[in-house]
């Protein structure tokens, strides 16, 4: 058992507790609800996610039927809710969220699941916790209004819309610990 996974099984608190995933340490305010092969199996960003930079990461995560072939144009019937959502990489450009990883959020998550730590890890944590935080609470305040978009951009920062944000990160650790045994 890892050290990581042994800490988080004898129930440290997640202020004090050190997860070890993949190798490399894992802060425990993060916990996203999906890897990223779960998330694109699921339908994200119109199966063409990632076209440029897949050489560069492991093969199995683009062999999904959401997955189009390399080169393809985004088809919006491949995302899980059959649904468009979010904004365009030139829109992130311009508002500076583009930082290290030239396809944002992202690719930036795959390779945080893969073992890279970087400096701006903090800063893409904090926009992770904001975002779900916020538009998970809206569906949440409205659980009639259906939400597609907001529960697709929820899917798209490997967060479970069901959940609520300070409900969930035992599980969801849990899941990300399990799935890279």
């Amino acid at each position: 058992m890892a050290e990581g996974e042994k800490e988080y099984r004898e129930g440290k608190s997640p202020g004090t507790r050190k997860l070890l995933i993949n190798g490399s340490l894992w802060d425990p305010r993060f916990y996203p609800a999906y890897t990223p092969h779960d998330m694109l199996d699921m339908g994200v960003f119109g199966g063409t996610y990632l076209n440029s930079v897949r050489d560069l990461l492991p093969s199995e995560w683009f062999t999904g039927e959401k997955v189009l072939p390399k080169g393809s144009k985004p088809d919006v019937s491949m995302n899980f809710f059959k649904v468009s959502s979010g904004m365009s990489l030139s829109d992130w450009e311009k508002r500076g969220w583009i930082m290290s990883d030239k396809l944002g959020w992202f690719q930036w998550y795959c390779n945080y699941f893969l073992g890279r730590r970087i400096g701006e890890d903090e800063i893409q944590i904090k926009r992770w916790r904001q975002f779900c935080a916020r538009h998970s609470a809206q569906i949440h305040k409205n659980p009639w209004q259906p939400r597609l978009r907001q529960k697709q951009g929820l899917l798209h920062w490997s967060y479970d819309w069901r959940d609520k944000i300070h409900e969930c990160q035992d599980k969801n650790l849990a899941y990300i610990i399990s799935s890279t045994e």
